[in-house]
């Protein structure tokens, strides 16, 4: 993930994500893209990923990495993500 990438990621968890969870188990990261947590820390969920079902990317303590569903408990109903385009216009 570049620097742009990993910005916007970071800037979309400060708003909430699509939804929270809590993690049920300490999870190692096994590469550079999965998220290292432990029990009880929140995570802040940025999306599915795509063709992979149950895992997600996500945000916990400044780190944006995937994880599967089966080591956290989501708090609600994840909201549906919004694709918007920005006019880059002054």
């Amino acid at each position: 993930m570049d620097a742009l990438e990993l910005s916007r990621w970071t800037r979309f968890a400060a708003k909430g994500g699509i939804g929270k969870c809590t993690a049920i188990q300490d999870c190692v990261a096994e590469s550079s893209e999965d998220l290292m947590f432990l029990k009880d820390d929140e995570i802040i969920v940025l999306m599915q990923i795509p063709d992979n079902e149950g895992v997600y990317l996500g945000y916990c303590e400044g780190v944006v990495g995937k994880f599967h569903a089966q080591t956290v408990h989501f708090h609600s109903k994840l909201k549906r993500p919004v694709m918007t385009k920005r006019n880059s216009s002054a």
